[in-house]
């Protein structure tokens, strides 16, 4: 069932607001979508997107970290810069909220941290965040200063990476790049959420990503009610028992309201 963006919330929120009544666990899975309403630019995005003026694969790869690990280093922090500055959006309160009156997972595929900013606790960073960097020899967490005094000005600034205190090792971004594996522990975390759960959310994520794009399928099959809210057709819509046409800020905070 679709439900157009330009219906009244009241219209279209009654069948999933049903299930989330009904349900005993919920999870949410989060994609770039659910941060957009904050200004923070999708990779997709022919206009604004992150990768614009860059190889996706020189900034997200192991490859690219080796060729110019300055170069890596210095866009993260200059993209973590661009987090800080932003700020969570109705949705993401709406979902810590939501969280404080009911069991709601959230797995998400966002590396920012504006779901914890907001107050929620998320379950799963499926594929890394921008704040918790980590030796790429060891693989030691590092803790950085949360200051922007080293944040570089421009996208293309080189910043030479810190060294390991344990090991001497380059200190590298916390986000999976290309060709790399999911966190064992996250994608685990996030699978068992969704074979679990009553309903699923599948919010703001054009399902294109995988394996986090087959979760809504493996929820499916494991009998959840899969909602997905988007403002357009993706590829989870086929997945999903109901389509809400609306955005995350917009959505959320009006069914958190009804329940």
């Amino acid at each position: 069932m679709t439900f157009p963006r330009d219906l009244p919330a009241h219209a279209v929120l009654e069948p999933v607001a049903d299930a989330a009544r009904e349900a005993s666990r919920i999870t949410v899975l989060t994609g770039a979508g659910m941060s957009a309403e904050s200004g923070i630019a999708t990779f997709r995005d022919a206009q604004s997107g992150l990768w614009k003026d860059f190889d996706p694969k020189d900034l997200a790869s192991p490859e690219g970290w080796m060729a110019d690990s300055d170069l890596v280093w210095g866009w993260y922090r200059w993209r973590a810069e661009l987090v800080r500055r932003s700020e969570p959006n109705a949705g993401h309160v709406a979902l810590a909220q939501w969280q404080q009156r009911a069991h709601v997972d959230i797995a998400t595929q966002n590396v920012d941290d504006l779901h914890e900013r907001a107050g929620a606790t998320v379950l799963s960073h499926v594929h890394g965040s921008l704040f918790e960097p980590y030796c790429s020899d060891c693989g030691t967490r590092a803790v950085l200063d949360a200051g922007a005094a080293d944040a570089p000005a421009e996208a293309d600034q080189r910043v030479p990476p810190p060294e390991c205190p344990l090991c001497g090792g380059l200190i590298r971004p916390g986000a999976v790049w290309f060709g790399e594996s999911l966190p064992e522990a996250a994608w685990d975390a996030a699978e068992d959420a969704v074979r679990r759960a009553d309903l699923v959310l599948v919010v703001g994520t054009s399902g294109v990503v995988y394996p986090f794009a087959g979760l809504p399928a493996i929820a499916r099959s494991a009998g959840a009610t899969v909602v997905e809210i988007n403002p357009v057709e993706t590829e989870v819509s086929d997945m999903a028992d109901h389509r809400w046409r609306t955005t995350a800020a917009v959505g959320l905070p009006a069914l958190v309201a009804r329940l």
